[in-house]
């Protein structure tokens, strides 16, 4: 693609050649117009380096994980992560060293200005000690985007997401981007696990697309525990489970997941037992 970059010669001489005011108006309209959109759709993540980005607001939504939101360069600006990716971020562990980790936003490029992280922090885990320590006003080094899948509308019938404690984040996004889409008719199924009530993550987001998108997105939770009078699952997620909760195996069929790695291995093999090949599964 060739490279446009306009100077204020280029305007002077474009005008000079044009006497006519209206047309000189609309062409210099819809070359800035051009500008913008063209700068603006490039993102601003480097899939090379590390960039700079301004914590802006930490907000705890659980006993050991923040929300963190980030700002970008202008309030037009848009990180630049297509739907399925994730970012790397850096930070010190607690020994000064330099630890670098995944993470995947819960935003999408049509949030202008800012992007924002769900960041449940480890006892001992290294990056988590980064996050912990962050104060508003710090700055993330992040680089992206990473990751083979890309998310196109309607690549599937219906998906089934299973998904475990705070690797909601990119189900989430997925969720997000599919019914923020009208033309996008795919159907998403979630079973989502953790250990308590409490832990559950955006499950305020999550009920209100459940109650405003009733025909396009489902949600069932599973807590190892659970309290009285509650109406999910209850323990691991099951091969019964998933045979209820997400659509049966088919060629417009995909299986996502995302968890620990001692659940994955668990829900490889329930998937395995109830006909769901290789193919309609996707490890986000």
């Amino acid at each position: 693609m060739p490279s446009f970059e306009f100077t204020k010669m280029d305007i002077l001489q474009f005008i000079r050649e044009h006497a006519n005011p209206i047309g000189v108006a609309l062409a210099l309209g819809a070359i800035f117009i051009y500008i913008f959109k063209r700068r603006r759709s490039r993102g601003c993540l480097d899939p090379t380096k590390f960039k700079e980005f301004r914590l802006i607001k930490k907000t705890p939504i659980s006993h050991n994980t923040s929300r963190f939101k980030f700002a970008l360069p202008t309030p037009t600006s848009v990180l630049g992560l297509p739907v399925g990716q994730h970012v790397l971020c850096k930070g010190k562990d607690r020994e000064g060293k330099d630890v670098i980790g995944p993470y995947a936003p819960i935003t999408l490029d049509s949030d202008l200005g800012f992007f924002e992280l769900i960041v449940k922090m480890y006892p001992q885990g290294q990056l988590s000690h980064h996050f912990r320590e962050m104060r508003e006003g710090d700055y993330l080094l992040v680089k992206g985007p990473i990751g083979q899948i890309k998310y196109k509308p309607n690549q599937a019938r219906a998906f089934g997401l299973i998904a475990g404690g705070a690797d909601i984040s990119p189900m989430f996004q997925l969720i997000r981007a599919i019914l923020k889409n009208p033309k996008d008719k795919t159907k998403v199924h979630l079973i989502y696990a953790n250990d308590t009530i409490s832990d559950i993550l955006l499950k305020e987001e999550l009920d209100s697309f459940a109650e405003k998108f009733p025909d396009r997105f489902t949600v069932y939770y599973v807590v190892k525990q659970a309290p009285e009078n509650w109406n999910g699952g209850v323990g691991y997620v099951t091969r019964e489970m998933i045979r209820t909760h997400c659509p049966p195996p088919a060629s417009d069929v995909k299986i996502v997941m995302r968890g620990p790695q001692a659940m994955m291995k668990a829900m490889a093999t329930h998937l395995k037992e109830l006909g769901y090949t290789q193919d309609m599964q996707i490890d986000l």
